[in-house]
């Protein structure tokens, strides 16, 4: 099996923490979709024989997109590669986008799952990100979607800044819980470099992000949504059940998956490769019949050290059986060696045959993954 992704780089706004790639002016538009809809066919053979069960429209934002335009490309990609029947179709769309007018053309695409980024329920905060959304945006879009016959979606909320009062962070999850959605994915605000974010903090006219109040709201988190009976099954996502994503679960899986567009990540087990992230240069190169992309070949220590890294955000954890299949019984035992500290500290736990994080390890995760890590010189 394998997925498909599709950067749509296109946004109204500039949210002041966002550095994925993508334009605030709409100008190349026509001239962009034209390009992925060939690069659709320059790639038919990235994925082999696969069978397509994901197709993901990310970016920037999709829900810019008319149901015209998105039916276009996914005809493309029907025309070009084998689709499975009840492919999930994920598309990732801002609260006011979803007008009363693009809901119900919506419902003449195949798209079957909408990602909504709500980020927060107040004002001030989507003020304070940027967005281009309100707060009556927020919740209206969403029950909108629901009178529509759309039920499998997914919001996002954001966490960790100054405005987000203890309070403020409650009120959001029960919003969350009262608008009856299956499915959440809630991330600690991260300064990037580049970002507007960033540079207002530097220049002092912006608190630092206070990781002491972004572990305690994600704790809170934990601890409500497990109440409410999600699923805590990757560090961020959270899902009743039957409801997680399966394409982002895939990637966690280290299923291949081909993406198109200006930016886009390609992964097909041996290599990974990245499409400029550039608008023009990237339509200039596939005008021209060729893939703008650089290609790095995955030695052994990357994909272990892949493998460990979104292994140990899962709810299935880290596999050391798997380890000892696909890269040989030295390799996972130099893993193994490394799990009795963590464990020590309370970190890690065994769950069956898998080693998994515990709650108070969820907050070390990204260190507890590199701490596991192998060097080129150990892959042999």
């Amino acid at each position: 099996m394998a997925g498909i992704y599709l950067h749509i780089p296109f946004c109204k706004k500039a949210c002041h923490y966002c550095d994925f790639h993508f334009s605030t002016s709409s100008q190349y538009k026509s001239e962009m979709l034209k390009a992925i809809a060939e690069e659709i066919k320059l790639r038919q053979r990235y994925t082999g024989k696969e069978i397509i069960q994901t197709i993901y429209f990310g970016g920037g934002t999709p829900s810019l997109l008319t149901a015209n335009e998105i039916n276009h490309l996914l005809d493309g990609i029907y025309q070009n590669f084998e689709v499975a029947d009840g492919a999930e179709i994920t598309l990732e769309a801002n609260p006011d986008d979803l007008i009363p007018q693009n809901v119900k053309e919506y419902r003449q695409t195949p798209v079957n799952r909408f990602s909504i980024g709500v980020q927060s329920f107040y004002e001030e905060d989507l003020v304070w990100m940027n967005r281009a959304h309100n707060s009556r945006e927020a919740t209206s879009a969403v029950k909108r979607m629901q009178d529509a016959g759309f039920d499998n979606l997914t919001l996002d909320l954001i966490y960790g800044y100054p405005l987000l009062s203890a309070e403020k962070w409650e009120q959001n999850i029960l919003q969350i819980q009262e608008l009856n959605v299956p499915h959440l994915s809630a991330y600690s605000i991260t300064v990037e470099p580049d970002t507007a974010l960033a540079s207002f903090i530097s220049k002092g006219k912006q608190k630092p992000m206070d990781e002491a109040q972004s572990a305690a709201q994600f704790l809170y988190l934990m601890d409500q949504m497990a109440e409410a009976g999600f699923e805590h099954y990757e560090i961020s996502n959270f899902a009743k059940p039957g409801k997680r994503s399966r394409h982002n679960s895939n990637y966690w899986k280290r299923v291949p998956y081909l993406g198109l567009g200006p930016s886009a990540h390609s992964f097909n087990g041996e290599s990974r490769q990245w499409n400029v992230a550039n608008n023009l240069k990237y339509i200039a190169a596939i005008t021209a019949a060729k893939i703008p992309a650089e290609i790095e070949i995955l030695t052994v220590a990357n994909q272990v050290n892949e493998y460990i890294m979104t292994a140990i955000r899962t709810t299935e954890g880290l596999d050391l059986s798997y380890l000892s299949k696909a890269f040989g019984h030295d390799i996972a035992q130099k893993v193994e060696d490394g799990l009795p500290v963590l464990m020590e500290k309370g970190w890690l736990e065994q769950a069956g045959q898998s080693t998994v994080l515990t709650r108070t390890g969820k907050l070390y995760a990204d260190h507890i993954a590199s701490s596991l890590f192998i060097d080129e010189a150990e892959q042999v």
